[in-house]
């Protein structure tokens, strides 16, 4: 087998408690790599992959595009290399981008309301024997009103097993990746929002510090999107420009997803006030694979950057100036306040002379 799938691998275990006992859930162990997915060394051990047909031969995935009211009929291949027979449970589910920056997809209790609403396949559980193999059809019915974009999602193959060590059920999910472009209107859009800048200096006010520079990438339109990014800080009137080097590219994004990007620059002056600047170029990828680089996106926010030491000698000095203008003004008032008492003494003295000689 030559065909290639995307793989997904993670195992947990929810605990439902009740009154008289705990109740292990599960969640999902799902396969999506290169070739024929595969269960894990120790696991019960199974293949899926695409099947051939008229849509192509050892495809690495699902991919198709219709238009609204349209319909998709392929199939799936799964094939038992383990020593026993299976039962398999099989689900189409929405798919989503992780923390992580990959793909997955909704586990089975989780509402799907796009590719794992609309695919169903032909049969909810596939029973296949040691060695054998066996063809699993489906059907996508894109709904009438079914807003031009695209979609992410898979067909999934499921088996659930007592985990005696651990006390648990786990799911063990392997599915091959399903993208979905519905015709219409394609309006590919990254925003960046949320920008802001952050200063941390050091304790010599004449050296450079570090900023960071934090934003997030939101695909606000209606195509999958991955892009470029470059990030860079400057100071007043655009002097002391840094550019931040290595800047991780996004994940590809779904239509209303966001991702959250932090980036360190290095070796920047304390130039008070900091304009940071953020450019993204969206990188939009068609069914043949081939990748078109879109206008660039821009954004800018600014920060301060003050010389705290260098800040904190000027206030110092700033105290020390006004204490001493206050001391030489209080000193000033003191002496014409003596002044003011020494010619009011001598009027006084001068009346009760005048008065003695009169009386």
């Amino acid at each position: 087998m030559h065909a290639s799938v995307t793989r997904w691998k993670t195992t947990t275990a929810t605990f439902l408690r009740t009154t008289a006992l705990a109740l292990l859930a599960t969640s999902a162990v799902a396969g999506l790599a290169a070739g024929p997915a595969l269960a894990a060394e120790g696991d019960v051990a199974w293949t899926v992959r695409t099947a051939s047909n008229s849509y192509g031969a050892a495809r690495s995935s699902y991919s198709y595009n219709v238009n609204p009211g349209g319909v998709v009929e392929d199939a799936m291949v799964v094939a038992n290399r383990g020593p026993v027979p299976l039962n398999l449970s099989v689900y189409a589910a929405d798919g989503f981008t992780t923390g992580a920056g990959q793909l997955d997809l909704l586990t089975r209790d989780k509402k799907s309301v796009a590719i794992g609403a609309w695919s169903h396949a032909g049969t909810g559980t596939v029973a296949i024997q040691p060695g054998k193999t066996a063809q699993v059809p489906f059907k996508i019915s894109i709904p009438d009103n079914a807003t031009p974009g695209d979609y992410v999602g898979g067909i999934l193959t499921s088996l659930t097993q007592a985990d005696q060590a651990e006390g648990i059920n786990v799911d063990r999910r392997l599915g091959i990746r399903i993208k979905l472009r519905v015709g219409g209107e394609l309006k590919p859009s990254l925003a960046i929002e949320d920008l802001h800048v952050k200063y941390a200096g050091t304790v010599n006010p004449f050296s450079k510090g570090d900023a960071t520079v934090a934003y997030k990438i939101h695909n606000t339109g209606n195509a999958a999107l991955s892009g470029q990014q470059a990030v860079s800080i400057s100071g007043p009137f655009g002097s002391l420009r840094v550019k931040a080097g290595g800047v991780a590219a996004p994940p590809e994004l779904l239509p209303g997803e966001s991702w959250n990007v932090s980036v360190p620059v290095h070796g920047m002056a304390p130039a008070v006030r900091l304009a940071a600047t953020a450019t993204l170029t969206p990188l939009l990828t068609d069914a043949s694979g081939s990748t078109t680089s879109l206008k660039p996106v821009q954004a800018t926010a600014h920060g301060w950057a003050l010389p705290w030491m260098l800040v904190l000698v000027l206030l110092v000095l700033i105290a020390v100036l006004v204490g001493a203008l206050l001391y030489r003004r209080r000193n000033r008032v003191r002496r014409t306040e003596r002044e003011d008492a020494r010619v009011r003494d001598a009027v006084e003295q001068a009346l009760r002379g005048q008065e003695a000689q009169t009386s």
